[in-house]
């Protein structure tokens, strides 16, 4: 089949500094100001920093610690993990978090240690790439597992030898499984699809970003009694960008959704309020030099019947009309008319909600 076609390029530098100022905003600290000179592609570097450079300094200072809901999605693909990979292996298997941190895509690729199989995956909703690497250890324990290795003895590696097809296939099984929970774990967030676009064990074969590009680099530990090692997913920036605004959240629950407590709280206590009612028997517009000529004893002449309704307002917003007339000594209004209900509900903010996302991702 031939070749998918390339994705546009995408502006690091504006990419880097949009989530500079958002990350700003949300904790309130200085923002550094942007870069002010780059040097032309393929020019020799000089005292002011390259495009890619500046980028990098840019997006380096979006940790993933301002990003929570990151956190919150990974705690869920570790516990999906855990029960996917014991029925993957029928073993007794145990994943934890070891860690997230912000890299350069270049210097992960350098650090990466050989012999390893890097997995390209695509986003299709976020039409960009990552990177899933998995290490000897782990490679050579899945192996192991599958094929019905006995526990407690170590496995025999031959090293300087590439991996076997039967060897690739067995990796590249368990890592549709890390990416389909992967999948459930970002899905109240945003619905995607990761698919596997090629397995690779050269690391200058996977790029998928500039070197100077940031990404997000996760390492998950996955134990199999005396078995087992790493598996690391690398999302660069601007393959989470399209959920930046729902990374960007402080408070989120599990449902990712509207919180009926706080809701039925917020409507009991709008019932409650105090509001100022008014009662208007009539208007009208007379010139400034009508109303500066009026003495005391001149009558105004009102427009409208002895039995004409009394609007009732709150405001600019008209609630009722009504009927003016006398109870004891006060006067009264009775209610002639249903109350307008108003026409804003829950649904309409969500729909500007979604309209104004929408127009926010690029």
């Amino acid at each position: 089949m031939p070749p998918n076609p390339p994705n546009p390029p995408i502006d690091q530098g504006a990419l880097a500094a949009e989530w500079g100022e958002a990350l700003q905003s949300e904790s309130g600290a200085p923002a550094a100001p942007p870069p002010e000179h780059a040097a032309a592609p393929g020019a020799e570097p000089a005292t002011a920093p390259s495009v890619d450079e500046a980028a990098a300094q840019w997006a380096a200072m979006v940790s993933y610690e301002r990003l929570p809901m990151l956190e919150i999605v990974f705690d869920r693909l570790v516990r999906l993990m855990t029960t996917s990979l014991r029925n993957f292996t029928s073993d007794n298997v145990e994943v934890s978090l070891d860690r997230i941190t912000s890299v350069r895509f270049g210097d992960y690729l350098n650090s990466i240690p050989l012999p390893a199989i890097l997995a390209v995956f695509k986003a299709e909703e976020w039409d960009n790439f990552g990177l899933a690497t998995v290490n000897s250890n782990l490679i050579y324990s899945i192996i192991d597992v599958l094929l019905g290795g006995r526990r407690g003895q170590s496995s025999v590696r031959v090293e300087g030898r590439p991996y076997t097809t039967i060897e690739t296939n067995l990796v590249k099984r368990m890592i549709e499984v890390v990416l389909a929970d992967a999948e459930l774990a970002f899905k109240p967030l945003s619905p995607v699809k990761f698919n596997i676009d090629r397995l690779e064990t050269n690391p200058r074969f996977a790029a998928i970003s500039r070197p100077a590009n940031a990404a997000i680099l996760v390492r998950l530990r996955i134990d199999m009694e005396d078995r087992g090692g790493n598996i690391e997913l690398l999302l660069p920036y601007a393959t989470i960008e399209p959920i930046r605004a729902t990374l960007l959240q402080m408070f989120m629950g599990e449902k990712f959704g509207r919180d009926p407590i706080w809701e039925g709280h917020l409507a009991t206590e709008i019932g409650q309020a105090q509001i100022d009612v008014d009662a208007v028997l009539y208007e009208e517009r007379l010139p400034l030099r009508r109303m500066m000529s009026l003495n005391v004893g001149d009558t105004l002449m009102l427009e409208l019947k002895p039995d004409a309704l009394v609007t009732v307002r709150c405001g600019d917003i008209t609630l009722t009309e009504g009927r003016m007339g006398k109870v004891g000594d006060r006067v009264a209004v009775r209610v002639a008319k249903a109350l307008r209900r108003p026409r804003t509900t829950f649904a309409m903010f969500e729909n500007a909600d979604e309209t104004t996302n929408r127009m926010e991702v690029p």
